[in-house]
């Protein structure tokens, strides 16, 4: 016998005794206790056995774990689609530069012009920087800036002219990007100290 079932058979007879002390019966007491001692009847009956249960949950569990794993393999596709087809977009562009760049050479060997030349390549890195930029690239610009350790990669350190130069980029070896905010590459710069 369950705690539960215990409380409430201590609980009828209290009642009872309660009943039996007034001498009146209250119909109304009676059929709550009628109905609950029904209730239990078929409480007994309609509860599954514990290895229903097992069967039950265990099967909903096999059913979620594979409903995770499909989820979690669609995702891996699509995100694979999702990266091929961005490079693909960008080779796409990255073309038109690529043309650019084999018809300046062919047109190198028929000129004498260096600043026709100059001009052409000049032409053809606008193009593809524009390109980059529309794709997300952003240059960091950085002389003049205090150094800043996060976000400067230092080559070496130099005497600074001023005292308003200590601690400050003086120059830049090579340039910094960023990638639609996030750091592509980190600027190499000389410190002033």
């Amino acid at each position: 016998m369950s705690e539960e079932e215990k409380k409430e058979n201590q609980k009828e007879k209290q009642r009872e005794e309660e009943i039996e002390k007034n001498d009146t019966i209250d119909t109304s007491e009676t059929e709550e206790m009628k109905e609950k001692e029904d209730n239990k009847e078929d409480n007994t009956s309609e509860e599954p056995t514990l290895e229903g249960k097992y069967n039950e949950l265990n099967d909903k569990y096999l059913r979620l774990y594979s409903d995770f794993d499909n989820f979690r393999k669609r995702t891996i596709k699509e995100k694979a689609d999702i990266i091929s087809s961005a490079s693909a977009d960008l080779m796409g562009d990255l073309l038109t530069v690529l043309d650019d760049f084999e018809r300046a050479i062919e047109n190198n060997d028929k000129t004498d012009d260096i600043e026709v030349v100059k001009e052409g390549f000049k032409l053809i890195h606008d193009k593809f920087l524009n390109i980059l930029k529309q794709k997300g690239l952003e240059h960091v610009e950085v002389e003049g800036e205090v150094f800043d350790p996060e976000i400067h990669e230092a080559i070496t350190k130099i005497p600074a002219q001023t005292e308003d130069q200590k601690g400050k980029v003086m120059d830049c070896v090579e340039k910094g990007y960023t990638l639609k905010g996030k750091p592509l590459r980190f600027p190499k710069v000389v410190v002033g100290h």
